[in-house]
């Protein structure tokens, strides 16, 4: 709804907005988004080697700085009047799992960067969250009922990245109650488009399925394998829906260290994804099934009730329709790389 307060009607457009994880997917989309808005003081920063940024945009300042450092975070945040903080050790299931310490070491970033940001007197602050955050006993059937914000406590945080997100919305709380600081909480919930990870073991679902099914044609061996049974349900959010969900909720003063779900409520089994994509690349293959592979919880989808009450929206792109376009986006990657070119976002992670 346009009457939501957003960056474009608050804010002066040279006005300094940092976002940090922008060598990453979310992150650098929003950049992208800030910069199609017209607004000319960007600041992108990640801890990645310019060259493997996943999208960098023209006429950004794009800086290379590991923040869970403080004093990075103090330069990361100099003038700044809003900071949108992506950034954090992440990928899809398998690395959650396989990869705890480095994702509960995230704590760090989040809680060096609102403290600079708040010595800054910057005005606003993001920190984005995730679904991981929420209590895994009700995430046991795949028939699940949606999950609603206030079902984070009892506190059940999905080990390792789940637990880093709810301890780092808590400072977020803390420093609206005690400081006075204007800060938004998004619980994210498997947000995938183009420019995002496909391959080297950090990517989610819909994009490592849609790698495979690629593979699948190139190659001619027409299988897939699933981890888990594929009975497991999510939800999948479109990155146009996500970051215009992100710039309304940090703009919102009713949603002040409010933790909302941002995602899709539209919820489809890993099998049924796998259909979708199969649809897109025009083939059927034999499926074949690892129940040892990582899995995550059985179910887990977005209760939108609160955040169609306070912003009368929800993100709402239909999976098929960002998956076509995800989809197409990977098989130019594909062949880019096959051809020699460099794929950022598609090179194997060094998790050491």
């Amino acid at each position: 709804m346009s009457e939501n307060p957003t960056a474009a009607t608050m804010r002066n457009k040279d006005d300094l907005i940092v976002v940090t994880g922008a060598g990453g997917f979310i992150g650098g989309a929003l950049v992208r988004y800030f910069h199609d808005q017209g607004f000319t003081n960007l600041r992108a920063i990640d801890k990645k080697p310019l060259p493997k940024w996943y999208q960098r945009t023209p006429g950004v300042e794009s800086l290379c700085l590991d923040l869970s450092y403080r004093e990075n975070c103090v330069r990361a945040v100099e003038g700044a009047v809003e900071v949108y903080n992506l950034a954090a050790d992440m990928g899809g299931m398998g690395f959650i799992e396989n990869f705890r310490v480095e994702c509960l070491r995230s704590v760090l970033i989040n809680t060096h960067l609102i403290e600079a940001a708040y010595r800054a007197g910057v005005d606003r602050y993001f920190f984005s969250s995730s679904a991981c955050a929420y209590n895994t006993d009700l995430q046991k059937d795949p028939h699940v009922r949606a999950l609603k914000e206030s079902d984070a406590y009892p506190a059940m945080a999905e080990r390792g990245y789940g637990w880093e997100k709810l301890l780092s919305e808590m400072f977020c709380q803390e420093y609206a109650a005690e400081r006075n600081m204007k800060t938004a909480i998004a619980r994210f919930h498997n947000v995938y488009g183009p420019n995002g990870t496909w391959d080297g073991g950090r990517e989610k679902a819909p994009a490592a399925l849609s790698r495979k099914v690629i593979e699948a044609k190139e190659s001619g061996n027409h299988e897939i394998v699933i981890w888990g049974d594929g009975e497991q349900t999510r939800s999948f959010m479109y990155i146009d829906d996500c970051v215009k969900g992100i710039d309304m909720i940090t703009h919102c003063d009713d949603l002040i260290a409010t933790p909302i779900n941002l995602g899709s409520s539209e919820l489809f089994s890993i099998n049924a994804l796998v259909s979708e994509i199969e649809k897109v690349g025009g083939i059927t293959l034999e499926r074949r099934y690892d129940p040892d592979a990582p899995r995550g919880v059985a179910g887990r989808n977005s209760d939108n009730t609160f955040i169609q009450q306070v912003l009368g929206w929800e993100p709402n792109t239909p999976l098929k329709e960002g998956i076509a376009k995800t989809y197409a986006w990977i098989e130019t990657q594909y062949a880019d790389r096959k051809a020699g070119k460099p794929t950022p976002a598609g090179e194997s992670v060094d998790h050491g």
